[in-house]
């Protein structure tokens, strides 16, 4: 019998070996061979981290971290600009 911290470690390299890959939740049952109770619950698992994002499709996906960065980047380049002088 598996625990969930088994299936949360093959399904956390499942999504970081297949970049963009999009899985339901019963997608991810059959992949990992779980029942729906412990299917959800890593899931929600891997959401509360912050490694995976619920999509409004019922898909999960890998949260990229690069672009949380970019956006937080271009927000302080957009605060630290000066206004143009005037002649």
């Amino acid at each position: 019998m598996r625990t969930i911290h088994d299936v949360i470690k093959r399904l956390r390299a499942e999504y970081l070996e297949l970049p963009g890959l999009r899985l339901t939740a019963e997608q991810v049952q059959r992949l990992c061979g779980i029942e729906r109770m412990m299917c959800q619950s890593v899931l929600d698992a891997l959401v509360n981290a912050g490694f995976l994002c619920a999509r409004s499709d019922g898909t999960y996906t890998r949260v990229r971290e690069g672009v949380v960065a970019s956006r937080a980047a271009k927000a302080d380049i957009a605060a630290t600009r000066r206004p143009a002088k005037t002649s």
